[in-house]
């Protein structure tokens, strides 16, 4: 993977970093990070911006442009959306409504099937994180004092997320049915609503 590729994966898994951070990443420069992110915002896929610091320069940092952020979408999106108009066109909201659950079905029951082996809540989530960045969501959890935060840095269906939301309702369900009895799952972020990611909040059950 080029060095350019490798800070667009690092802004979307990260949000904003510095030049130097990415330097620091890569073993490269500052001066050659700096000619990375500006030959990146040429294209226009990053952007930055400035936050004061009590002692000297403000500090630079960058992030995605909305065009950044679409360098990453699902390549067949239009292709679904095409198929999500047709299914309501023929069968109307019922159809893509059977669409959904089936697609959850059977997705509840893959994962069912790869997470059964595993015991502990954590080994549980550990399991979905693989299952997902396997899929492309980009996943990251994180441990919090009370549970835990499951991190979705990228949607490969977000298209049609955006044009038909119970793919949304429909992802939350699969994973509360999936760690049922073992904890609580709330969605916190959601990148159909303008967040830059996808968040879930995972309390144990006392």
């Amino acid at each position: 993977m080029k060095t350019a590729d490798k800070i667009l994966h690092t802004l979307k898994r990260e949000g904003a970093v510095t030049a130097k951070q990415l330097a620091d990443r890569f073993d490269i420069t500052t001066m050659g990070a700096r000619q990375h992110l500006q030959s990146l915002e040429e294209d226009g896929l990053v952007h930055f911006y400035d936050v004061k610091v009590k002692v000297g320069r403000p500090t630079r940092h960058w992030t995605l442009t909305e065009d950044g952020h679409a360098y990453f979408a699902d390549r067949h999106g239009e292709l679904t959306l095409q198929v999500i108009d047709a299914i309501e066109q023929v069968y109307g909201s019922e159809g893509i409504a059977k669409i959904v659950a089936t697609r959850e079905a059977q997705t509840l029951s893959q994962y069912r099937a790869e997470i059964q082996t595993c015991t502990t809540l954590e080994e549980k989530l550990e399991m979905l994180v693989t299952l997902r960045e396997r899929e492309g969501y980009m996943v990251k959890l994180e441990t919090l004092p009370d549970g835990y935060r499951l991190i979705e840095n990228h949607c490969p269906i977000c298209k049609a997320a955006t044009r038909c939301q119970s793919f949304c309702q429909s992802e939350l369900h699969i994973f509360q049915s999936l760690l049922e009895g073992l904890c609580s799952i709330e969605r916190q972020e959601h990148i159909v609503s303008g967040h830059r990611r996808c968040s879930y909040i995972i309390k144990k059950l006392s």
